[in-house]
């Protein structure tokens, strides 16, 4: 059975010189070659393997893992506080997409060697490569997928699947004034980073671009997509009460059936199809989202990694662990236990081929349509600007700022930041 800490204290993280001596025996019979080694691996409870994993990768390489289980929120500030006093918090720990500008910049990462054939088939790297570095390897796919309730729409006499943002628009408004659904559209609005993020995929699904070579916004794009969420506001085709409500409770009005369409998360795949958290079972359909002509050419993805602390005494045992967690033998078992979805695009083909993901629609086409909206990679200052992005917008929802102001409000503060960096 693996060794667990579950602490918040980081002295906890940092006990690995001490129980590389002590942890895991390798094989004492004769013959054996494999040295006894110990490591530690930071993550939120969903990334933990199993017992019965752990116990294998440390039969294949002699290497043990300690477990540090580790609230998702806790794992920045702990990875900051350690290597501020030049510490390691783990040896492996979990690497947020949004971190990786600010770990890069500071120096915390292991760069990590990934195979031609492994980049082909994990377009999310490019989300965790900055300089033509690789700093983590995405264990847990997220990326931006459309959804809509195809009984809903038949229900207003709405008979094709919406192709472009102007035909999800027209839907919206078609739902509501038939008395179908009275606010069709959920995407999130309050002051959090998923209205970041909300901004981001529609500005890039639009016009292909969200951010210029510099750093800054692109004013055209974005505003545009500023005031496509402007509209849906005004005529209240997304509900009010997203306005303040978490972007999660937003997302989920699809599942309850008091939304008609969704570009969300992939989790959703599976929430559509089980009772327990939907109650519009077998109406719900995955669909490429829209763009501006037609079918968007891009998504963007919001994946969670594993990296090599820079700090680690265990930097090659850790990378054999990031190495086989990785591989396309785990992603098939961490699907089943722990549900994550595959950042390997030939994984995912293979689970929903063998019905393994069902109702998968769209999702393998649109996994291949991933790419980065971040010319230079995720910048240092992504935290910050985030901030500035999420409150501009939620006072547009409110009422305060109109599209355009919204924009110079978060373009003014941007602006400033990649001038900084």
């Amino acid at each position: 059975m693996r060794k667990k800490l579950v602490s918040l204290l980081l002295v906890t993280a940092m006990s690995v010189t001490a129980l590389a001596g002590c942890g895991s025996k390798a094989d004492g019979t004769e013959g054996s070659k494999k040295e006894a080694q110990s490591i530690t691996f930071m993550a939120p409870d969903w990334a933990v393997p199993t017992d019965e994993q752990l116990d294998e990768f440390t039969k294949e390489t002699g290497i043990e893992v300690v477990v540090n289980e580790v609230g998702w929120d806790d794992i920045r500030e702990k990875m900051v506080t350690a290597a501020a006093g030049g510490q390691a918090v783990a040896d492996v720990v979990e690497v947020d997409w949004s971190w990786v500008g600010e770990f890069y910049a500071a120096d915390w990462l292991e760069p990590l060697e990934v195979s031609d054939e492994v980049k082909a088939d994990m377009p999310t790297l490019e989300t965790f490569t900055k300089d033509g570095k690789v700093l983590a390897i995405p264990y847990a796919n997220d990326y931006r997928l459309s959804y809509y309730n195809t009984e809903q729409f038949e229900k207003a006499g709405i008979t094709e699947e919406p192709q472009t943002w102007e035909d999800v628009l027209e839907a919206c408004r078609t739902l509501k004034s038939t008395g179908t659904v009275e606010h069709p559209f959920a995407i999130a609005l309050n002051a959090e980073e998923k209205t970041t993020t909300c901004l981001m995929w529609l500005a890039y699904t639009m016009n292909g671009v969200v951010y210029n070579e510099d750093g800054t916004l692109n004013e055209e794009s974005v505003t545009e997509a500023l005031k496509y969420m402007e509209t849906l506001i005004q005529e209240e085709l997304v509900d009010p009460a997203d306005k303040t409500s978490s972007g999660m409770d937003a997302y989920k009005r699809l599942t309850g059936g008091s939304a008609s369409f969704l570009t969300g998360p992939t989790s959703f795949v599976s929430r559509s199809t089980n009772p327990e958290e939907c109650s519009v079972v077998g109406q719900i359909t995955p669909i490429l989202t829209p763009g501006k002509e037609g079918k968007s050419e891009v998504t963007m993805a919001l994946p969670e990694a594993l990296g090599v602390t820079k700090f680690s005494k265990n930097k090659e045992a850790a990378k054999k662990f990031v190495e086989w967690y990785t591989s396309a033998d785990m992603q098939k078992k961490l699907n089943e236990t722990n549900s994550a979805i595959p950042t390997r695009n030939s994984v995912l083909e293979e689970l929903i081929n063998d019905d393994k993901i069902q109702n998968a629609g769209a999702m393998l086409e649109e996994a291949k349509l991933i790419s980065s909206p971040f010319p230079d990679g995720i910048p240092s200052y992504y935290a910050e600007m985030s901030n500035a992005m999420y409150n501009a917008i939620n006072k547009m929802a409110l009422g305060e700022l109109t599209a355009e102001e919204a924009f110079k409000e978060m373009d003014t503060k941007i602006t400033e930041l990649a001038g900084q960096k």
